[in-house]
């Protein structure tokens, strides 16, 4: 069991030529008890994006504050807080934050998808 503020978890700057501006917090996975999935929070600066990327497994995402966009498969959606999506197994995805302050939302993937 876990109880525990998101404040006291603290982020991991990901660093890559393929990343701007991008945090990422796990809060709940395998070394918490979730044995099959990790939740984490990525955190996007202004203008930070994640990676434009594939891979075999699917994740859910709920956006908790700011806006950005999500680009699967070469559409754009625009999303803000209070907004979610499912990107399924093998879909080329990125998301971008287009707001001034921080674009930060949950990212739920099976255990294989947390590197």
């Amino acid at each position: 069991m876990i109880v525990d503020q998101e404040q006291n978890v603290p982020p991991i700057v990901m660093n890559s030529p393929e990343v701007k501006a991008a945090a990422i917090k796990v809060l709940v996975g395998p070394q918490q008890g979730w044995s099959d999935y990790v939740m984490r929070i990525i955190e996007l600066g202004p203008d930070g994006y994640s990676p434009a990327h594939a891979h075999p497994w699917p994740h859910i995402n709920y956006m908790i504050e700011g806006q950005g966009t999500l680009m699967i498969e070469g559409k754009i959606h625009m999303v803000k807080a209070g907004g979610y999506a499912y990107v399924p197994a093998g879909s080329h995805h990125q998301f971008k934050n287009t707001g001034s302050g921080l674009f930060r939302f949950i990212c739920i993937v099976p255990k294989e998808g947390h590197k």
